[in-house]
């Protein structure tokens, strides 16, 4: 298999478009289809940062044997992502987690922002607040979650959390299937 075809094929199975990937890496989507098109080649750096969001090493990328699962995920495996516009800071937990059933982020939204809304889906959301608190607006529905309460919900109305308040809010946010 060629190396855009490999690449194209492993970022479908994690369940990832190339606009998810590429915001995960700082690329842009036109980036990521030019290198499964086999349009570009990336840096040894580019294709070992899209290859950790992807959950795969190098010498796995290029190898044909399936390697074990990760279990531990260190503060190193964590990629994050930051969108001023917004106002929001996000942390993907588990490297991998596109092709499990669940996807944990650590999520930080500053006073007066919010993270990017949603359209219904068969996914299902649980939010813990670790500091401060956030508010859940879901269909015609609010919700005020605070320091140590928890938020679960179906994602089957579109679906916002936002920090109205003066202080930045964290907060553990666990998904289904691909929420993110």
């Amino acid at each position: 298999m060629e190396f855009g075809q490999k690449l194209r094929s492993l970022r479908i199975l994690k369940n990832l478009t190339q606009e998810e990937l590429g915001e995960r890496t700082d690329l842009t989507k036109g980036y990521i289809s030019q290198l499964e098109n086999n349009q570009s080649s990336p840096t040894v750096e580019t294709l070992q940062d899209i290859l950790t969001v992807l959950g795969v090493s190098l010498a796995d990328f290029f190898s044909d044997k399936q390697p074990d699962p990760q279990v531990l995920f260190k503060i190193d495996d964590q990629v994050n992502y930051q969108d001023e516009d917004l106002g929001y800071d996000l942390s993907w937990l588990v490297t991998e987690s596109n092709e499990h059933d669940m996807e944990p982020v650590l999520l930080t939204i500053q006073p007066g922002g919010a993270f990017k809304s949603f359209t219904p889906s068969p996914s299902e959301s649980f939010i813990y607040v670790l500091k401060g608190s956030v508010k859940l607006t879901w269909g015609d529905h609010e919700a005020t979650a605070r320091l140590h309460e928890s938020l679960y919900f179906p994602a089957t109305q579109p679906h916002q959390l936002s920090n109205p308040a003066n202080k930045p809010v964290t907060l553990l946010l666990v998904a289904t299937e691909s929420y993110l």
